[in-house]
């Protein structure tokens, strides 16, 4: 396991910058599998077409090609990337030495292939919610925006806080594609960089990449059984 060792900061800063692009990817698969979720319980049908057909597509289209078009389509709409350009954040990447226009990439793929998933999860934790609330917030007057806000999605997202945990779970996993297509630096690309351009034995470099994806998944994992556990003993 010398590798380990003699290239812990290489290890390191794939691990941290992996952790960014999962965090950022994150917040923006719950973000837009809320908004698609809604759109799906929509009263307007367009509304429910169109979130339908975003499910239906990114559920069952393969992340490789997500990645692909991110990494190579999304470039032909601006120069280097510019029409992604985040005040503030780019600032933050640049100082961390991040290749920016792939890392911006790489969480819109990530966001939005792990969002319908998100949706479906969201979803399923709304119909959990008993129909008497719904009714019962018509019934005071409450707008359908409102009884959103207000009633439906608090309730729904205490009842998927479990599969919702899974599918992150699985965009961490995921995630490793990012090094792939473009992204220098991320834990995987690092792996690979280390195999082909020092020659370190692959073997000891990928038990490396995968002990970094394990302190990101582990914890996770055994937070989301105990939020199962207090949910059962509630219950």
């Amino acid at each position: 396991m010398r590798v380990l060792v003699d290239h812990f900061d290489v290890f390191a800063g794939g691990l941290w910058l992996t952790f960014q692009l999962c965090l950022l990817s994150a917040i923006g698969a719950l973000l837009l599998g809320t908004v698609a979720a809604v759109m799906r319980i929509s009263p307007i049908p367009p509304m429910r077409w169109v979130g339908a057909a975003y499910v239906t597509v990114f559920r069952n289209c393969p992340l490789t090609i997500v990645f692909f078009f991110a990494a190579f389509g999304l470039p032909a709409l601006g120069s280097n990337g510019d029409f992604l350009r985040i005040p503030g954040l780019t600032t933050i990447f640049s100082r961390l030495g991040v290749d920016i226009p792939y890392f911006r990439f790489a969480i819109i793929a990530l966001s939005v292939y792990t969002g319908a998933f998100v949706c479906e999860a969201i979803r399923s934790g709304i119909n959990a919610v008993p129909a008497g609330q719904a009714e019962a917030a018509r019934a005071i007057g409450l707008t359908f925006t409102q009884n959103l806000r207000f009633v439906v999605l608090p309730q729904a997202w205490k009842a998927a806080i479990v599969p919702l945990g899974s599918v992150i779970i699985a965009m961490i996993k995921n995630s490793a594609l990012a090094g792939f297509f473009g992204l220098v630096g991320e834990l995987s690309n690092s792996g690979v960089n280390l195999t082909s351009a020092l020659g370190e034995p692959i073997i000891p470099v990928f038990i490396g990449v995968s002990i970094g994806f394990l302190i990101m998944t582990v914890p996770l994992g055994l937070l989301i059984d105990h939020v199962e556990r207090r949910r059962a003993v509630a219950r």
